[in-house]
């Protein structure tokens, strides 16, 4: 998944976070797993784009595909963000 949207200019980072323990519901009971957590960093306009590649790629029903806005940032940093996607 990080590879593709990286590769596809979707998005400009992806900080891949190894063996998160996770415990939510599902389908009527409590699960407890180990997963991988992905930060992608991305425009707003290009969120769409990268949710469905995501959903593509990723072999969960469901993955777990939120949007953080960014209220505040290192200037130089966003503007990379703007530059490096599509």
């Amino acid at each position: 998944i990080s590879e593709s949207v990286v590769k596809k200019k979707l998005v400009a980072c992806v900080n891949i976070i190894p063996r998160i323990k996770s415990m939510y519901w599902w389908k009527g009971k409590i699960e407890k797993s180990f997963e991988t957590l992905l930060l992608i960093k991305t425009k707003d306009e290009l969120f769409n784009s990268v949710k469905k590649e995501v959903i593509k790629l990723h072999p969960y029903e469901v993955p777990e595909i939120i949007c953080l806005k960014i209220s505040k940032g290192y200037e130089k940093y966003l503007k990379w963000i703007k530059e490096v996607t599509r």
